[in-house]
């Protein structure tokens, strides 16, 4: 029988011990971690992950603040924004909620937030720093992927990973972190020669490709553990409910598929999701202690 890996449950446990090490902090360092969260724009999916994101920073006992900034904001004014949150003492963490509108060039918004303060793991410097086996600050999704497989499989050492995606945000990260575990890993993406038969030699498939349903039952080595790391919006299934214009989220799995062969999996939602919210607590956490000069 497949294992649904239930990323709330490890989500909760992982909240629950960073709001345990924010109270230390404050008891023992009065320091209180800090997290701004910039938001361009009024989609109304990253508005609610966006508000997701300020109110458990702020149950976790941090500093929490959010800016939302309209969909015309021009670079110079987000750049400014950035740039004062950044020299900003109360704040230890800045995430600028990504896709940005098509007019705006995230890279030097990157680069201004600094990698110190760059609680998703995008600054140049900490995706060296991770290539070359170097503490650093890791995009929160791959590593909440990370511990959702390791919570499950226990040791990684020897097992073949095929990452499905070759994105800065997840795929390149997530490879050099199951590297790291000592896994055989093999990226594939939308040119890779027969991706099926690729796909059925991993012990550990992770999708992260941004296609809906395109993982099918048969792409999975039976018994592999699979982590989704899709969100897709696509049309109910039902045609009235369709017909009306109402959507649902689906994974880059065919989750019913793979629920027949696979021996664990995360399901979309409550999967990957809520451990990507509860990784950037944990981050702004990490480089709190770092630029206090508190081991981590």
């Amino acid at each position: 029988m497949t294992k649904i890996i239930e990323g709330n449950v490890h989500a909760e446990r992982l909240r629950a011990e960073v709001t345990g090490e924010v109270a230390r902090l404050q008891a023992e360092h009065d320091l209180q971690p800090g997290l701004a969260v910039v938001l361009v724009g009024d989609d109304p999916a990253s508005q609610a992950y966006v508000k997701s994101k300020g109110e458990q920073s702020t149950a976790a006992g941090m500093y929490s603040v959010t800016h939302l900034l309209p969909g015309d904001t021009s670079q110079e004014t987000l750049m400014a924004r950035v740039t004062e949150l950044a020299a900003d003492p109360r704040l230890h963490g800045i995430l600028v909620q990504l896709p940005l509108p098509k007019h705006l060039d995230e890279k030097p918004v990157i680069a201004a937030i600094g990698p110190d303060k760059d609680v998703d793991g995008l600054h140049v410097v900490n995706a060296g720093r991770l290539v070359a086996g170097l503490p650093a600050l890791v995009a929160c999704t791959p590593t909440g992927c990370l511990v959702l497989i390791k919570a499950t499989l226990g040791d990684l050492t020897g097992k073949h990973a095929v990452v499905v995606g070759r994105s800065l945000l997840v795929g390149k990260p997530i490879a050099q972190l199951l590297l790291a575990e000592d896994c055989t890993v093999t990226m594939a993406h939308s040119k890779t020669v027969d991706l099926p038969s690729i796909c059925r030699t991993a012990d550990i498939l992770v999708a992260a490709v941004g296609k809906p349903r395109m993982i099918r039952g048969d792409w999975i080595k039976p018994g592999a553990c699979v982590i989704d790391v899709g969100i897709n919006r696509v049309p109910f299934d039902n045609p009235e409910q369709a017909a009306l214009g109402k959507t649902k989220i689906v994974g880059d799995v065919n989750y019913k598929e793979a629920l027949e062969v696979a021996g664990s999996i995360t399901p979309v939602p409550k999967g990957v999701g809520p451990m990507t919210v509860a990784v950037l607590l944990q981050n702004t956490v990490k480089a709190a202690k770092l630029q206090a000069g508190i081991a981590v």
